[in-house]
């Protein structure tokens, strides 16, 4: 009986060694977990942006997933894709652990990936126009974009922007082209079967049909030619879709004339109002714009330049037309210079009478303003008279202040009588000064009148070369005499306060064709 029971413990002993037995080498080969080995971490834990996303048995595996996860996020999508990307990885030494597929850990990473997006950068094309730039997104956007700014103009549908490569740079840059599209068929080159002689006299039969006079409905008329006045620069850039701009506000932007201040030089005979009309503004505001224009009477010096604001789009299309036209026409102005008359004076020889003719004309234009025009045919039917006018080529004396400092205590004009006796119409200007203050000649000329004028109190009058005089009043003292020749800036009396006068001042006249006009319109 005892060795019946020492037997049964002995047979349930080696029963528990083998069962144990068993089950250690079986954990080496149940698929998912991980054999116990003394060396280092074997087992590690992913977190991705903050997210568990499971576990893998080497920590090299879970950046390649990353990898992959990030690759088929991008590879969805052909814009530039910016996506969060903070995975934390721990490790640990384990015996044994169930490791997740590396098929599903890929989609959860992906997962967690797609919803840290930042922000997707689309494939963009900038177009850079001088100083502007606007950005669409896509080639065909660019396109159509120029092609608006063409078709504002090209009202047949001729012309066709096209795009090449700038082979001198060194970075991609498109660059345009407008092309006529009914040009574009290549002609067939001309077989000769024979030479010598006869191929000789063909090209002389060609040579005389290129100068023979052409009629006017030889001529190819409408639009000849037409490109972009700017610098027009394409290149491919990635931008999120904030920065992009909607084709049809991009068209409105570019092709919408635009106030843009430009500078027009005066030339010899420019009046304000001829300028108004020629650059087709306002002459107030004209005026409103330059500080140096007081009033329409202001006088112009040539090369003077003026500030004028000009519509103008963004991007403006020059072109070539070829043009017919009826027209009654005036002759060029013949003009008879007299080089002993100033530039003020002008005497009319001869009245002008329109003329009528027909015209076949290159005419140039920047957008809608015509730069240039050249008659290549021309039928008179109706010779017009030009006008036939002698002028000065002198340069006309110029009028200074004649008193230095001084206020101006009373205009040009109608007023209130200061005084008894003095008159309510103002022919001249007053400046306050102290009596005694040097008064000098305003312009060069004669003395006319030195001495006594009544109401003026003591008076001087100095005639110029120009048929004006100036007239000097309320002196105390006169410095000069009748005939004198004095010159611009020579004093010629003391200031005072003679006559009727309200006070010590200088009283100034200006007189052309023997009335007082406003001197402050004439001093320089």
């Amino acid at each position: 009986m005892k060795n019946k029971k020492r037997n049964h413990k002995k047979y349930k002993f080696t029963y528990i060694k083998t069962t144990l037995f068993t089950l250690f080498v079986c954990m080496f080969f149940i698929k998912g977990y991980t054999p116990f080995e003394k060396a280092g971490d074997n087992y590690f834990h992913i977190t991705l942006n903050g997210q568990v996303v499971g576990t893998v048995g080497e920590q090299e595996r879970a950046d390649e997933l990353l990898i992959e996860a990030r690759r088929k996020i991008a590879s969805a999508c052909e814009e530039l894709v910016f996506m969060e990307t903070d995975m934390k990885i721990d490790g640990e030494e384990v015996l044994w652990g169930e490791l997740d597929e590396e098929s599903e850990v890929l989609r959860r990473m992906e997962d967690v990936l797609s919803e840290s997006v930042l922000e997707t950068m689309h494939r963009s094309y900038t177009i850079k126009v001088n100083e502007y730039m606007v950005n669409l997104s896509s080639l065909e956007e660019a396109v159509s974009l120029l092609q608006a700014a063409v078709e504002k103009y090209d009202s047949e549908g001729k012309f066709q922007v096209e795009l090449l490569y700038d082979n001198d740079r060194e970075f991609s840059v498109l660059t345009t082209h407008i092309s006529d599209t009914s040009q574009n068929q290549e002609r067939e080159p001309e077989s000769y079967t024979s030479g010598g002689v006869e191929s000789f006299f063909r090209m002389m039969d060609q040579t005389e049909e290129t100068v023979e006079e052409k009629d006017f409905e030889d001529y190819e008329l409408g639009i000849l030619s037409m490109d972009f006045s700017e610098d027009v620069e394409i290149v491919e850039v990635y931008l999120p879709e904030s920065q992009l701009t909607q084709l049809a506000d991009a068209i409105d932007q570019v092709t919408k004339e635009q106030e843009t201040a430009s500078v027009y030089k005066v030339v010899s005979g420019d009046t304000l109002s001829e300028i108004a009309i020629k650059v087709n503004i306002p002459m107030d505001k004209i005026i409103e714009m330059n500080d140096s224009l007081e009033d329409e009477y202001t006088t112009l010096q040539i090369d003077q330049e003026l500030v004028i604001t000009v519509p103008e789009p963004e991007l403006s299309v020059t072109r070539l037309e070829q043009n017919y036209y009826e027209e009654i026409y005036d002759a060029d102005v013949i003009y008879i210079e007299n080089d002993n008359w100033y530039t003020t004076q002008k005497v009319v020889h001869q009245q002008p009478s329109a003329g009528f003719r027909k015209v076949v004309a290159d005419v140039a234009f920047v957008n809608d303003k015509e730069i240039s025009r050249e008659i290549l045919k021309e039928e008179i039917i109706m010779e017009a008279v030009p006008k036939i006018v002698e002028r000065g080529t002198k340069i006309p004396p110029t009028y200074i202040k004649p008193i230095a400092g001084g206020r101006l205590s009373s205009s040009f004009g109608k007023r209130t009588a200061p005084k008894k006796g003095a008159s309510t119409y103002h022919k001249g200007v007053d400046w306050a000064t102290p009596t005694g203050t040097p008064v000098y000649a305003s312009c060069g000329g004669t003395v006319a009148k030195a001495g006594w004028g009544s109401g003026y109190g003591y008076v001087v009058y100095i005639n110029h070369e120009d048929g004006r005089q100036t007239r000097y009043g309320h002196l105390s003292k006169v410095l000069v005499s009748v005939g004198q020749s004095v010159k611009q800036g020579d004093k010629i009396a003391l200031s005072g306060n003679t006559g009727v006068s309200t006070g010590p001042h200088l009283h100034f006249e200006i007189l052309i064709n023997g009335t007082q006009v406003n001197p402050l319109k004439y001093l320089q």
